[in-house]
């Protein structure tokens, strides 16, 4: 399983890893934006992370319980912006990331998300993926939507 950049991962490691089933949770697929601009996507992820303070959150996803709040505080400030824009500068998986379909692989989606549109949904389920979305859910799909998450994993095999 993986979420957002750890989808990509998994998506680049899928072949190799041969795994029964991949779940991968809001990760966006498909071809590379055309030239990343570095320094603009830095400043974006650098804003995104200022504003991961735990009373932002509590104003912005009044869903999310403390523990979430918690946890994406800590998060924050663990997340390393140059490393994210290293890679999505060199796309990990090559210029179109969606994996192959090497086992049953399920995209787990917020719904509505900001990295899976409805039409590449789509795409994907053309594909042969299982897609399912999470219903008022944010990126981190699981926070204050814990048991819709859990219920989009049962029974996709």
């Amino acid at each position: 399983m993986g979420h957002s950049l750890g989808g990509s991962v998994l998506a680049a490691a899928v072949s190799r890893l041969r795994p029964e089933r991949a779940v991968y949770v809001d990760t966006p697929f498909g071809p590379a934006r055309d030239r990343l601009d570095a320094d603009a996507f830095a400043a974006e992820l650098e804003e995104a992370r200022a504003a991961r303070t735990a009373e932002h959150l509590r104003r912005e996803r009044p869903w999310w319980s403390e523990q979430d709040i918690a946890v994406e505080v800590e998060a924050a400030t663990l997340f390393d912006i140059a490393t994210t824009v290293s890679l999505h500068s060199r796309r990990v998986g090559g210029p179109d990331n969606t994996p192959p379909l090497v086992a049953p692989s399920l995209l787990v989606r917020a719904d509505p998300s900001r990295y899976v549109s409805q039409e590449a949904a789509e795409g994907l389920r053309a594909r042969g993926f299982a897609v399912r979305s999470v219903a008022g859910a944010g990126h981190s799909v699981w926070y204050g939507r814990h048991e819709d998450f859990l219920a989009a994993l049962d029974g996709w095999l």
